[in-house]
């Protein structure tokens, strides 16, 4: 989701939504939950709205769209007194706009996305045209593939100005592509490997969604094994591939902003990503999240808090989480130590909401398994929250497809709030949150409806329809599920700000006090613990 306007103007229009009402005496969860309005949240989310009207509809990193929306954010918080950093970095920048697959000879057949091919994140783009040549494969059990992981694969075989066929297995995707074209190869389809059975691993047979992780020059497409298999054993097979890409490095930025006030070695983290999906804008995934964020910033601003506070607006997680992770690989690891723990905020107004909360302790015994030690007692935090507005909850699994990641993999504590992506709300969660049951909690994750006006962008107008039924909405976000989740954004912050004792053992202070509870004598993050979060984004 890309979206942008020029930085002149939006320096022209941030009075418009300064923190006018920012006290000093906002230091505590009633007086902060007052002060962060739905209202000053939805400023902030039209405005980047706004700004990926005038920048062709997106905000991803890597656009004008997201430059002007961390132009937007930096202004108002550098005004309200913050102290700001903007972390540039470079990212691989992918596109899609168009693909086709076809078989032109022996028989003339033409193959259907997502359904007999998908095409590679970071394929190159242009048309490959030619005879198809295997590649070291491995088609008899058990398919043990390591096709096209070294250059020496493609020695015994003609690839120039051919398609490569190589198989999954062993290497990086990117990898066996990157030896195809060094090799004269003008296309390359990665077949899925075959390994197991398909009933017990279908996902090493099926249709697979891969990506390259970085760009390359040749048209690339995945399919599966049993197409593989079946281009593999056609004598004269000719097939061509169109590819319409954008794919190439890119510059963008992460916005921190931390207090200048508060212990700097026990620092907590609050973070949510400022780009969209290139689809575009963003308007709840994740313009929700960043804009209670800065909200609570807002608010927040003139307070001392015991701890100091840090926030985060990262660009670059569409990509692959990448921001954060660039920020994270960027620490020490006394800086690494310094941080208390880290709240994660991405998508927290779908308009088919579920009130997700990280599962800090693994109640659920869904995926991933527990966060960090202390990410079951901020779950606890944002537990207490709910239940004192009467409000259910349900556990969301650290499945990794978000920023927290890259804190978890080195052992801080974290936790946050997440309201639904692609996934379908059940009739048990009607129950408890209303909405429609059998309808996805956003039905326009990742496309060009996730804006303020969906029905117009593309949505289906019979979905939105019913939703708007059940629940107010401004454009792709439900209203009351983003005024909950700012204030529990708010609730989580402010509680933290003072007091992280229940997280880490770390005295607190009360709001208003001299001395904190005991003696500070700052903490440790074990580096033993080990989740395996693969960083499998969204």
């Amino acid at each position: 989701m890309v979206a942008a306007i020029a930085a002149s103007t939006l320096l022209g229009t941030m009075a418009l939504a300064g923190p006018a009402q920012a006290s000093p005496n906002n230091n505590t969860v009633d007086k902060l939950t007052k002060a962060v309005t739905v209202k000053g949240v939805l400023k902030h989310l039209d405005k980047f709205q706004d700004i990926a009207n005038a920048n062709n509809n997106t905000r991803a990193s890597g656009t004008p769209g997201y430059d002007a929306s961390a132009d937007y954010v930096v202004g108002l918080l550098k005004k309200a007194g913050y102290q700001v950093s903007r972390q540039q970095f470079d990212f691989a920048f992918y596109e899609e706009f168009g693909s086709s697959f076809a078989q032109v000879a022996p028989t003339a057949t033409t193959y259907v996305d997502g359904v007999d091919y998908t095409l590679m994140d970071y394929s190159g783009a242009g048309v490959a045209q030619g005879l198809v040549v295997p590649v070291d494969l491995a088609l008899d059990p058990p398919r043990a593939s390591t096709s096209g992981c070294e250059a020496s694969d493609f020695a015994g075989v003609d690839v120039v100005g051919k398609i490569a066929l190589v198989q999954r297995g062993t290497c990086a995707f990117g990898d066996k592509v990157v030896n195809a074209e060094a090799a004269g190869a003008i296309g390359a389809i990665v077949m899925n490997q075959g390994n197991g059975t398909p009933e017990a691993n279908a996902d090493r047979y099926d249709l697979f969604a891969g990506t390259l992780g970085a760009p390359v020059g040749i048209p690339t497409v995945s399919v599966s094994y049993d197409t593989g298999a079946q281009f593999a054993t056609t004598p004269g097979l000719t097939l061509r591939i169109e590819a319409d890409t954008t794919s190439e490095i890119r510059s963008t930025e992460n916005v921190i902003a931390q207090s200048k006030h508060g212990r700097t070695d026990n620092v907590v983290m609050a973070g949510a990503h400022l780009d969209s999906d290139p689809a575009g804008p963003g308007f709840n995934d994740n313009a929700t999240g960043s804009a209670a964020l800065l909200e609570v910033a807002l608010q927040m601003a003139k307070v001392k808090p015991y701890n100091a506070v840090r926030f985060a607006w990262w660009g670059a997680e569409e990509a692959g989480l990448i921001g954060s992770q660039y920020y994270v690989d960027s620490l020490s690891e006394q800086q690494v130590a310094d941080i208390a723990l880290y709240l994660n905020f991405d998508m927290i107004g779908s308009p088919n909401y579920v009130f997700g909360v990280y599962d800090g302790d693994d109640s659920a015994q869904e995926g991933s398994g527990p966060g960090p030690e202390g990410s079951a007692q901020i779950e606890k935090v944002f537990e207490k929250f709910f239940a004192s507005r009467k409000l259910p909850t349900v556990a969301s699994d650290f499945t990794g497809r978000s920023d927290y990641g890259a804190f978890i993999d080195v052992n801080i504590p974290a936790g946050g709030l997440f309201t639904g992506a692609e996934g379908v709300k059940t009739a048990e969660e009607a129950a408890l949150f209303g909405g429609v049951a059998g309808v996805a909690y956003d039905p326009c994750y990742h496309l060009a409806c996730d804006s303020r006006t969906p029905v117009k962008d593309g949505a289906d107008a019979a979905v939105y329809k019913s939703l708007g039924k059940k629940y107010k909405l401004h454009g792709n976000v439900n209203v009351f599920a983003l005024d909950v989740n700012s204030d529990a954004v708010a609730a989580s912050v402010i509680t933290f700000a003072f007091d992280t004792s229940a997280v880490n053992g770390v005295p607190g202070k009360a709001p208003g006090k001299g001395k904190g509870k005991g003696k500070g004598k700052g903490h440790k993050h074990h580096h033993h613990h080990k989740h395996g979060h693969k960083h499998h984004w969204k």
